[in-house]
Order: structure tokens, then sequence, then C-alpha cells
């Protein structure tokens, strides 16, 4: 193909995101891709799904083992830890 070919594939950077627990059953999946590029827009994209609906204000992020807060971002080839909240002492 040359490129600026209507049909032309453009890969798009990707990170994986893994459901654990609680989140895992609201999403329905144990993992998918993203191409978000922080924490805060996957998490209102996650929002957005009503069964994950009531948990995308609570649950943590972790981004390649750090906790993440809203402005982290991801980059291409992280992953994405969403970790519901956990009881305990």
């Amino acid at each position: 193909m040359t490129a600026g070919h209507a049909d032309e594939v453009t890969a798009v950077p990707s990170a994986t995101v893994r459901f654990w627990a609680g989140a895992r059953q609201a999403r329905g999946v144990d993992s998918e891709q993203t191409t978000h590029s922080t924490v805060g827009a996957l998490r209102q994209f996650l929002g957005n799904d009503p069964a994950f609906s009531r948990l995308a204000d609570i649950v943590s992020f972790l981004v390649d083992n750090q906790i993440a807060g809203d402005a982290t971002p991801i980059p291409a080839g992280s992953v994405v830890d969403v970790l519901p909240p956990f009881a305990g002492g």
C-alpha cells in the first residue's frame, strides 16, 4: 500500500488493562486493550459502561505496578491493573 490510501491500516499503540476481583466481574473480561493516554481518560471510559459505572470512581489503578492517579500517563505497551476496593486490616 502507498501512504495516504483510505484502506491503509495504521497501528495504534495500546496498553493492556487487567481487571481483578469485582472489577473483573463488573467488566465481564479478564483483560482488554486500551489506547487511552491517561488513567483519567480510561476511568471515564470505563464509567460509561453501565455494569462498571458504580465502580469507576472507587477502583484503584496501577500502571506498570506503580500506583497511578487520573493524571498518570498510560504509555504504549504498559500494563494497567484495575483493582476494586479491598477490605481488611
